[in-house]
């Protein structure tokens, strides 16, 4: 226990180091739009395959346990929706982005450890906190815009799924999107998603700057940063669910 509390200790004085002394504008722009690609750019292709295809198999399934003729097949486009906009989009896709983004943020600045790069931009003066890990939060400020895209292509994948398997009309469909629609789920997802943008950012990079020993130890960082990562974003999902729906 008393391990856990000092990492977690360790990891606020990481934060409140970032944004200390920082790095001068004119090289901060170039690592900034390397993150965005690296991050942001990077990960939107898995990112529409498996939203589209999630979208479509969440209306099958649904579709399939409406067995009693009386419920409406409206309803398939209303679970969709909701299944999509409050918990796949923002919650699943971070979880998978903790995977893809954690693993690459983790593994890059670890292997700069051991390479003791990080250690000649302290001999040369400069922040290595804020050199390193600043940029990946500030590019991930754009994540939002990638959940964003993750709940059209969720809606759409369902769309096609429910209409072209012969479960419902695109009519019903569109009926059962646009039934007791309430704008702050939305706000909601968004909420959740910039918190998770922010723990995407820093908690593979702790684990990364502050791992010891070689290359095999980079693999076991890049693990147990996937692992807190997700669950610190399980956590925080339902602490935020409770604050804002409940």
């Amino acid at each position: 226990m008393l391990r856990y509390l000092t990492q977690i200790g360790q990891y606020f004085l990481m934060i409140k180091e970032v944004f200390s002394k920082p790095t001068k504008w004119s090289v901060m722009r170039g690592l900034l739009f390397k993150e965005i690609d690296d991050l942001i750019i990077d990960s939107l292709g898995i990112v529409c395959f498996i939203s589209f295809f999630v979208g479509g198999v969440v209306s099958i399934q649904t579709a399939l346990n409406l067995t009693n003729p009386l419920i409406p097949k409206f309803l398939i486009g209303f679970a969709t929706r909701q299944s999509v906009i409050l918990e796949f989009a923002p919650t699943f896709i971070s979880i998978i982005m903790a995977g893809k983004m954690g693993s690459f943020i983790t593994s890059s600045i670890g292997t700069m450890r051991v390479t003791e790069q990080i250690d000649a931009l302290e001999v040369m003066g400069v922040n290595s906190l804020n050199y390193l890990v600043f940029p990946k939060i500030v590019a991930l400020l754009l994540y939002p815009f990638v959940i964003g895209i993750a709940m059209f292509l969720g809606v759409l994948g369902g769309w096609m799924g429910g209409v072209y398997g012969g479960f419902t009309s695109s009519a019903q469909f569109i009926q059962g999107i646009q039934t007791e629609f309430i704008p702050f789920h939305i706000t909601y997802a968004f909420i959740k998603t910039f918190v998770f943008a922010l723990l995407l950012a820093t908690i593979p990079s702790f684990h990364g700057y502050y791992m010891k020993g070689g290359a095999l130890e980079v693999g076991k960082a890049s693990t147990v940063s996937f692992v807190w990562t997700s669950v610190v974003i399980i956590l925080t999902n339902y602490i935020l669910t409770q604050l804002l729906l409940a």
